[in-house]
Protein backbone atom coordinates (compact mmCIF):
# COMPACT_ATOMS: atom_id res chain seq x y z
CA UNK A 1 0.00 0.00 0.00
CA UNK A 2 1.46 3.17 -0.46
CA UNK A 3 1.93 5.82 1.89
CA UNK A 4 1.63 10.20 2.23
CA UNK A 5 3.19 11.87 5.17
CA UNK A 6 0.87 14.61 6.80
CA UNK A 7 4.16 16.58 8.95
CA UNK A 8 5.91 13.84 9.09
CA UNK A 9 3.07 11.30 10.16
CA UNK A 10 2.47 8.17 7.56
CA UNK A 11 -0.75 8.02 6.52
CA UNK A 12 -2.69 4.98 3.92
CA UNK A 13 -5.17 6.51 1.80
CA UNK A 14 -7.51 3.90 0.53
CA UNK A 15 -8.10 6.25 -2.79
CA UNK A 16 -7.85 9.48 -4.55
CA UNK A 17 -11.18 11.20 -5.47
CA UNK A 18 -10.16 13.08 -8.49
CA UNK A 19 -12.51 16.33 -9.87
CA UNK A 20 -12.11 17.23 -13.71
CA UNK A 21 -13.37 20.27 -15.51
CA UNK A 22 -13.17 22.74 -12.66
CA UNK A 23 -11.67 25.85 -13.90
CA UNK A 24 -13.29 27.54 -16.86
CA UNK A 25 -9.56 27.75 -18.71
CA UNK A 26 -8.84 24.33 -18.83
CA UNK A 27 -12.19 23.21 -19.79
CA UNK A 28 -11.56 25.86 -22.75
CA UNK A 29 -7.79 25.07 -23.26
CA UNK A 30 -9.17 21.33 -24.16
CA UNK A 31 -12.45 21.99 -25.93
CA UNK A 32 -14.34 20.47 -23.78
CA UNK A 33 -18.33 21.64 -22.34
CA UNK A 34 -18.31 22.97 -18.89
CA UNK A 35 -20.50 20.42 -17.26
CA UNK A 36 -23.88 21.21 -15.25
CA UNK A 37 -22.17 19.27 -12.22
CA UNK A 38 -18.69 17.84 -10.61
CA UNK A 39 -17.01 15.44 -12.83
CA UNK A 40 -15.89 12.92 -10.45
CA UNK A 41 -13.58 9.86 -10.99
CA UNK A 42 -11.53 7.75 -8.85
CA UNK A 43 -7.86 6.85 -8.38
CA UNK A 44 -6.75 3.86 -6.51
CA UNK A 45 -3.97 3.67 -3.38
CA UNK A 46 -2.02 2.11 -6.06
CA UNK A 47 -1.93 5.40 -8.74
CA UNK A 48 -0.29 7.56 -5.30
CA UNK A 49 3.50 8.09 -5.89
CA UNK A 50 6.01 10.48 -4.45
CA UNK A 51 8.13 10.36 -7.49
CA UNK A 52 7.22 11.69 -11.18
CA UNK A 53 7.51 9.46 -14.56
CA UNK A 54 7.77 10.78 -17.96
CA UNK A 55 7.27 7.20 -18.60
CA UNK A 56 5.13 4.17 -16.69
CA UNK A 57 6.00 0.89 -16.25
CA UNK A 58 3.25 -0.57 -19.09
CA UNK A 59 5.89 0.57 -21.25
CA UNK A 60 3.16 1.19 -23.97
CA UNK A 61 5.13 4.62 -25.16
CA UNK A 62 1.95 6.43 -24.69
CA UNK A 63 2.91 11.05 -23.52
CA UNK A 64 2.04 11.46 -20.28
CA UNK A 65 0.61 14.83 -19.50
CA UNK A 66 1.02 16.66 -16.43
CA UNK A 67 -2.32 18.65 -14.35
CA UNK A 68 -1.16 20.58 -10.77
CA UNK A 69 -3.93 20.17 -8.51
CA UNK A 70 -4.64 21.64 -4.63
CA UNK A 71 -5.05 18.79 -2.84
CA UNK A 72 -6.81 17.76 0.35
CA UNK A 73 -6.71 14.93 2.77
CA UNK A 74 -9.97 13.98 4.60
CA UNK A 75 -10.32 13.30 8.16
CA UNK A 76 -13.53 12.15 10.00
CA UNK A 77 -15.31 13.56 7.10
CA UNK A 78 -13.68 16.89 6.81
CA UNK A 79 -10.62 18.50 5.00
CA UNK A 80 -7.98 18.13 7.44
CA UNK A 81 -4.40 18.96 5.45
CA UNK A 82 -3.38 20.65 2.16
CA UNK A 83 -0.87 19.93 -0.41
CA UNK A 84 0.52 20.04 -4.46
CA UNK A 85 -0.81 16.88 -6.55
CA UNK A 86 -0.07 16.40 -10.05
CA UNK A 87 -2.97 14.25 -11.64
CA UNK A 88 -0.96 12.65 -14.49
CA UNK A 89 -3.12 11.67 -17.70
CA UNK A 90 -2.20 10.02 -20.94
CA UNK A 91 -4.22 12.02 -22.75
CA UNK A 92 -4.34 10.68 -26.48
CA UNK A 93 -5.85 7.46 -24.19
CA UNK A 94 -8.27 9.30 -22.76
CA UNK A 95 -9.47 11.28 -26.25
CA UNK A 96 -10.12 8.10 -27.50
CA UNK A 97 -11.82 6.27 -24.87
CA UNK A 98 -13.82 9.42 -24.62
CA UNK A 99 -15.11 9.48 -28.12
CA UNK A 100 -15.99 5.68 -27.50
CA UNK A 101 -18.31 6.73 -24.66
CA UNK A 102 -15.97 4.42 -22.21
CA UNK A 103 -14.41 5.26 -18.92
CA UNK A 104 -11.19 6.55 -17.96
CA UNK A 105 -9.25 5.10 -15.96
CA UNK A 106 -6.50 3.55 -18.31
CA UNK A 107 -5.79 6.95 -19.41
CA UNK A 108 -6.09 8.09 -15.39
CA UNK A 109 -5.67 5.77 -12.79
CA UNK A 110 -2.58 3.62 -13.90
CA UNK A 111 -0.09 3.01 -11.34
CA UNK A 112 2.09 6.19 -10.46
CA UNK A 113 -0.42 8.56 -11.69
CA UNK A 114 -1.20 10.52 -8.60
CA UNK A 115 1.76 12.57 -7.22
CA UNK A 116 2.08 14.28 -3.83
CA UNK A 117 4.13 16.50 -2.00
CA UNK A 118 3.66 16.31 1.66
CA UNK A 119 0.53 17.21 3.32
CA UNK A 120 0.41 19.94 6.15
CA UNK A 121 -2.36 20.59 8.69
CA UNK A 122 -5.01 23.03 7.28
CA UNK A 123 -7.31 24.95 9.22
CA UNK A 124 -10.51 24.30 7.15
CA UNK A 125 -10.68 27.83 5.40
CA UNK A 126 -10.07 26.86 1.72
CA UNK A 127 -10.75 30.48 0.29
CA UNK A 128 -7.27 31.65 0.95
CA UNK A 129 -5.46 28.94 -0.86
CA UNK A 130 -3.97 28.77 -4.61
CA UNK A 131 -0.86 26.74 -6.30
CA UNK A 132 1.85 28.06 -8.88
CA UNK A 133 3.45 24.98 -10.60
CA UNK A 134 7.12 25.99 -12.02
CA UNK A 135 8.62 23.71 -14.65
CA UNK A 136 12.23 24.25 -15.08
CA UNK A 137 11.47 27.70 -12.97
CA UNK A 138 8.80 28.88 -15.37
CA UNK A 139 5.66 29.55 -14.16
CA UNK A 140 3.08 27.25 -16.08
CA UNK A 141 0.17 27.36 -14.07
CA UNK A 142 -1.41 28.96 -11.41
CA UNK A 143 -4.90 29.49 -10.27
CA UNK A 144 -7.35 28.93 -7.17
CA UNK A 145 -9.98 28.98 -5.15
CA UNK A 146 -11.57 31.91 -6.77
CA UNK A 147 -11.07 30.17 -10.20
CA UNK A 148 -12.85 26.75 -9.54
CA UNK A 149 -16.79 25.93 -10.76
CA UNK A 150 -17.11 24.19 -7.40
CA UNK A 151 -15.23 25.09 -4.20
CA UNK A 152 -13.43 22.26 -2.08
CA UNK A 153 -16.25 21.98 0.50
CA UNK A 154 -18.55 21.71 -2.02
CA UNK A 155 -16.94 19.34 -3.82
CA UNK A 156 -16.66 16.94 -0.29
CA UNK A 157 -20.20 17.14 0.03
CA UNK A 158 -21.11 16.37 -3.36
CA UNK A 159 -19.02 13.32 -3.46
CA UNK A 160 -20.00 12.33 0.18
CA UNK A 161 -23.81 12.53 -0.81
CA UNK A 162 -22.39 9.16 -2.55
CA UNK A 163 -19.33 8.03 -1.55
CA UNK A 164 -17.57 7.85 1.86
CA UNK A 165 -14.25 9.04 2.21
CA UNK A 166 -12.05 6.83 4.31
CA UNK A 167 -9.23 9.11 6.87
CA UNK A 168 -7.16 10.09 4.81
CA UNK A 169 -8.12 9.60 1.26
CA UNK A 170 -7.32 12.35 -0.89
CA UNK A 171 -9.40 15.07 -2.60
CA UNK A 172 -8.14 16.53 -5.62
CA UNK A 173 -10.09 19.89 -6.77
CA UNK A 174 -9.15 20.12 -10.77
CA UNK A 175 -6.75 21.75 -12.47
CA UNK A 176 -5.68 25.38 -13.93
CA UNK A 177 -4.91 26.14 -17.52
CA UNK A 178 -1.64 25.13 -19.06
CA UNK A 179 -0.95 21.38 -18.47
CA UNK A 180 1.34 19.38 -20.98
CA UNK A 181 3.69 16.97 -21.50
CA UNK A 182 5.70 15.86 -18.83
CA UNK A 183 9.53 15.70 -20.41
CA UNK A 184 12.43 13.46 -18.95
CA UNK A 185 14.55 15.21 -17.05
CA UNK A 186 12.11 17.83 -16.49
CA UNK A 187 12.05 19.38 -12.86
CA UNK A 188 8.79 20.64 -11.29
CA UNK A 189 8.17 22.85 -8.83
CA UNK A 190 4.73 23.15 -7.18
CA UNK A 191 3.55 25.36 -4.59
CA UNK A 192 0.73 26.04 -2.07
CA UNK A 193 -0.09 29.13 -0.90
CA UNK A 194 -2.31 30.64 1.60
CA UNK A 195 -3.01 34.62 1.07
CA UNK A 196 -0.11 34.66 -1.24
CA UNK A 197 2.17 32.49 1.46
CA UNK A 198 3.70 29.53 0.77
CA UNK A 199 3.04 26.83 3.08
CA UNK A 200 4.01 23.59 0.86
CA UNK A 201 6.38 23.07 -1.75
CA UNK A 202 8.16 19.75 -3.70
CA UNK A 203 10.35 19.85 -6.03
CA UNK A 204 10.62 16.36 -8.52
CA UNK A 205 12.60 15.74 -11.66
CA UNK A 206 10.77 13.50 -14.23
CA UNK A 207 12.49 10.38 -14.41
Amino acid sequence: MQTLFVNDNAITPSKVVCIGRNYADHIAELNNEVPSEPVIFVKPNSAIATELRAGNEQGDGEAIHYEGEISFLVTDGKLSAVGFGLDLTKRAVQSRLKAKGLPWERAKSFDGSAVFSGFTAFDGDSSELSLELYINDTLIQEGGYPLMLHKPEALLEEVQSFMSFENGDVLMTGTPAGVGIVNRGDVFHGKILQQGKLIIEARWTAA
